[in-house]
């Protein structure tokens, strides 16, 4: 049974992610994101990670979507729906699935791709103090400029949203 439900996560992770890329519809790829991060987090329950997926469903599916709602909804992407993909653009990420293809295949070829020994069992509050302790250690200060990355994405994002009061439009005086 956890075979079967490992695969029908992993293949609506796979599905709705595919679907995030081909949408045209920015909401909808959003959509589509959120049910991609639901299912990574099932994976982490079926892992039994139940923190890991816990923070991803509060931060990912929750937070980072909603963000990500909140820019499309600033931007005006009416347009944006009628450009064409250069073809650069295609050769590029046809190249790159080559690649990613390429490794797959070079990790299951090298016999390495098979499941890793097992792990001695630890407490969840045990698990969840190593990473706390790993996050605000040694990965604080890539923390704290993805923290600002996010703030400047979201100032650039407003800035570029404001619109401009055009000169002819004049408001109706009240006699």
């Amino acid at each position: 049974m956890e075979d079967i439900l490992f695969y029908l996560f992993s293949a609506a992770v796979l599905l709705s992610a595919f679907f995030v890329v081909v949408s045209r519809n920015p909401v909808n790829g959003a959509m589509f994101l959120i049910v991609a991060f639901v299912g990574i987090a099932a994976l982490f329950v079926m892992l039994e990670s139940y923190f890991l997926a816990v923070i991803q469903t509060l931060v990912y599916a929750g937070a980072v979507v909603v963000l990500f709602l909140f820019i499309i909804m600033l931007l005006d992407v009416e347009g944006s729906g009628k450009i064409r993909p250069k073809a650069i653009s295609v050769v590029a990420a046809g190249l790159a699935f080559a690649l990613l293809a390429l490794g797959v295949v070079g990790l299951f070829a090298s016999g390495r791709a098979g499941p890793e020994p097992e792990l001695p069992l630890q407490t969840a509050a045990s698990l969840s103090r190593h990473f706390g302790y790993e996050l605000f250690t040694k990965y604080m200060l890539p923390f704290q400029l993805i923290g600002f990355l996010l703030l400047a994405a979201m100032v650039g994002v407003i800035y570029i949203s404001k619109k401009e009061p055009s000169p002819t439009t004049e408001t109706p005086s009240q006699d």
